[in-house]
């Protein structure tokens, strides 16, 4: 396509046959400051070379889609300020005035797709806000997952979201939300929430064939695998719920609403905890790249 261009190492895995992985942008404009948020997208690009695919960043640097980010761009973004973050509706429009700015989980499906990536690795998707029976507040995701056939593996909806309203929304959707290796849905952060999986696989072989079949009955959409951060790293929900509770009613008794809402909980929680909520989400995205890298490399199996 003529706004898309692909890395070298991108380019290569693609004429060679290598499975890619994609992963998204907004972790190193939005997620953290730099050096950090460079350090580790340079990690999470590591540890999916290492589980043997590659990796694929994306976002929109100068009017053109790239997939896939060479060293020196990868800098440039962390270091960039007033990064547009790019979703379904402003995607386009971005590439069109030769904007730059960083992919959503939804923008990054739409990438992927057009570039014949099936796996896509990320922290946690958007869901429905608390509130939302008031304010409508429903991320771009979840319609995305209905009608863009890439599977996304992330630690479950962002744990300041309401949980149960997002699985009842893409239940509606028609999406399968997979949990890997546990009857229990996680909570971002916490290995686990109230909720019983709505779906259970146990290896990536499952998960790939899933992805496979559902392609092959032409049912639009792709499949959301929610994989529980390692216990190691975890934080328990006990304590994070007070946490969220009180971050939540600090945001609306500013009024705050909209898309600041997420950062604004996000940095109260992150110094409620002192830090230990930004070294879980490293570490939670650490391993959904893992898992998403062995997904890729099972697929590609089946295609052979």
């Amino acid at each position: 396509m003529f706004f898309m261009t692909f890395s070298t190492e991108a380019a290569r895995a693609k004429s060679s046959g290598q499975p890619l992985v994609a992963l998204e942008s907004t972790i190193i404009t939005h997620g953290m400051p730099y050096p950090q948020n460079v350090e580790v997208a340079k990690q999470v690009e590591e540890d999916i070379r290492a589980t043997g695919a590659v990796p694929a960043t994306i976002a929109v640097l100068d009017g053109r889609l790239h997939i896939g980010l060479e060293r020196e761009q990868l800098e440039r973004l962390g270091q960039a300020r007033g990064v547009a973050k790019l979703s379904r509706a402003d995607l386009a429009a971005c590439l069109a005035t030769g904007g730059t700015g960083s992919t959503t989980v939804a923008a990054t499906m739409i990438a992927a797709h057009h570039a014949g990536i099936h796996v896509f690795a990320t922290g946690g998707i958007g869901g429905v806000h608390r509130g939302a029976e008031q304010t409508f507040d429903i991320s771009a995701d979840l319609q995305e997952l209905a009608q863009t056939p890439v599977t996304v593996v992330s630690a479950g909806p962002k744990a300041i979201l309401d949980i149960p309203k997002t699985l009842e929304v893409l239940e509606t959707l028609g999406v399968p939300v997979i949990v890997k290796g546990s009857d229990i849905f996680p909570a971002f952060w916490s290995r686990r929430s109230p909720f019983a999986a709505p779906l259970r696989m146990d290896d990536v072989a499952q998960i790939a064939r899933a992805h496979a079949v559902r392609g092959a009955l032409g049912v639009p959409g792709g499949q959301l695998v929610a994989n529980p951060i390692p216990a190691e790293d975890e934080i328990p929900v006990e304590k994070l719920v007070p946490i969220i509770a009180l971050a939540q009613a600090e945001a609306d008794e500013a009024g705050i609403s909209g898309k600041a809402v997420t950062p604004f909980l996000l940095d109260r929680i992150f110094e409620q905890t002192r830090g230990e909520s930004l070294r879980a989400n490293i570490a939670l995205v650490r391993n959904n790249a893992r898992v998403a890298a062995e997904i890729a490399q099972a697929l590609r199996k089946l295609s052979t």
